[in-house]
């Protein structure tokens, strides 16, 4: 077993740094005269001692992790800042929730999922609603850190082919570490501030504005209203989630190295560009099925496609119609858009561009071989070699994400769950999508009314999708403890 203090030090930080975050939401509660101040200060003195006890206890550790141990941190980590952010849920007295539906809230808030237990949102305390959306923006910069420093190092999924592309020294996007996570954390809030200023300006009120804007930027979807944002009616807010939904669904380390004096590296990426022709498709095939089935016209067709369509394939979870009424093509499309997702790199979710974009080149190149079985084709990405390694990598990663996309399915049906609940459950989740479809956990609906037992397996597709499925699987392999 390694050393475990290395991994104890870093938990303690993170819920040091979460007991903070809850001040926020009790300062807010306590300005506006709401009681639950005292729920956000009893859950935040509780996180901070842990979290204080954690860090002095194994502060003297120097040194760096190994692979046993950065697994390990990975899933503990997130773990347990879900199992202490969901305390304020918990306590509050205004929600009236159980731990296993307070556990379901944060999991989805952390990992940006946005699949919620929480019926009448517009009377909600508004510390509740600063908690979700703070929750959302710190999973959000939270998974981009995670997938340019650890996942890449970790060798999971195929997220090794992005430590190749910056291993040149010439192309690294800053010397260090901590300039490069210090540089995501200010992009990430600049374009939190640019965003919600534009909610603000196209009507949004500015509380409003400012916790949508954190949870377009983190692609989490969380609302501070049960009609998401067809709440605010008004094609300027539309557009302006549109175009950010966008944005957080690039690779952020692209926009850094456009910052830094290469402005035409994010229009030459494969993976921005394949994003982009699926984004295009999904807001004109649906866009072209709203108007040739007579459901709607023009422009409000157009923007009903590209608002609830790009809402889905990035992962954010918003909607403005309860798309499940356009009829059985649109569920179609949605279902599918489910697991496709944004880049990597990104706040957004799924299965990734990148990894479509690998198994087309592999193939491609495989086709090429057996009509020309003497030629020597080699499968590319962005214009690079592909190694063995990572096509193999990308391949078992897309096996086992739908092996337990299935098995949650069918884990689902049998508690009694409807076929369309179960199976579009188990997807969003396992996608970090929010809502599913049909009447029950469609975009009109929630997730309230599931069994205990769905919403923690829920729980875990959640955690399992965000974070790789690799990086958690690989923790109960008997000769992973063995090394």
């Amino acid at each position: 077993m390694s050393d475990p203090r290395p991994i104890l030090l870093v938990i303690g930080i993170l819920l040091a740094t979460l007991g903070l975050a809850m001040m926020l939401p009790a300062a807010i509660d306590l300005a506006v005269g709401n009681p639950d101040w005292q729920v956000f200060g009893t859950a935040s003195g509780l996180t901070l001692f842990i979290g204080m006890a954690l860090w002095f206890a194994n502060r003297g550790f120097t040194g760096d992790l190994n692979m046993q141990q950065a697994f390990l941190l990975t899933t503990l980590s997130w773990a347990a800042l879900v199992t202490f952010a969901a305390i304020p849920f918990a306590l509050s007295p205004s929600m009236q929730m159980s731990y296993t539906d307070a556990f379901f809230e944060a999991m989805s808030g952390l990992t940006t999922t946005g699949s919620t237990v929480i019926v009448g949102l517009d009377a909600a305390p508004p510390g509740i609603l600063a908690w979700r959306a703070l929750l959302q923006w710190l999973g959000g910069v939270g998974i981009i850190v995670m997938a340019i420093a650890v996942l890449p190092m970790l060798r999971v999924g195929g997220m090794q082919i992005f430590r190749l592309e910056s291993s040149d020294t010439s192309e690294k996007i800053l010397p260090r570490a901590q300039a490069i996570v210090g540089s995501i954390v200010a992009l990430y809030v600049g374009l939190t501030a640019i965003c919600a200023a534009c909610y603000w300006l196209f009507g949004m009120p500015f509380a409003h504005a400012v916790a949508h804007a954190m949870t377009t930027i983190a692609t989490g979807g969380y609302s501070t209203s049960d009609l998401s944002l067809a709440r605010w009616d008004a094609p300027g807010v539309q557009y302006t989630s549109v175009v950010f939904m966008l944005l957080a669904s690039l690779p952020f380390a692209l926009y850094l190295q456009a910052l830094a004096g290469k402005p035409g590296i994010v229009v030459r990426d494969a993976q921005v560009r394949g994003f982009f022709m699926v984004a295009a498709l999904v807001t004109g095939v649906l866009a072209a099925y709203l108007i040739t089935a007579n459901l709607m016209s023009g422009e409000a067709a157009f923007r009903a496609a590209a608002f609830n369509g790009i809402s889905i394939l990035t992962g954010t979870g918003y909607a403005t119609h309860d798309y499940h009424a356009w009829g059985t093509f649109s569920v179609g499309v949605f279902f599918f858009a489910m697991f496709i997702g944004g880049c990597a790199g990104s706040t957004s979710c799924g299965i990734k561009i990148f990894r479509f974009q690998v198994i087309e080149a592999a193939a491609r190149t495989h086709v090429q071989r057996i009509v020309h079985p003497h030629g020597v084709f080699t499968a590319r990405y962005n214009r690079r070699p592909v190694p063995r390694e990572v096509i193999s990598s990308v391949m078992s990663f897309v096996f086992l994400f739908l092996s337990l996309f299935a098995l949650m399915a069918i884990a689902l049906s049998l508690l009694g769950l409807d076929s369309i609940t179960a199976w579009s459950s188990a997807a969003t989740a396992l996608a970090n999508v929010g809502p599913g479809l049909g009447p029950t956990v469609g975009p009109a609906g929630s997730f309230q009314t599931l069994p205990d037992a769905a919403k923690w397996i829920l729980s875990a597709g959640m955690l399992l999708g965000r974070l790789e499925l690799f990086t958690v699987l690989v923790l109960f392999l008997p000769s992973f403890w063995r090394q």
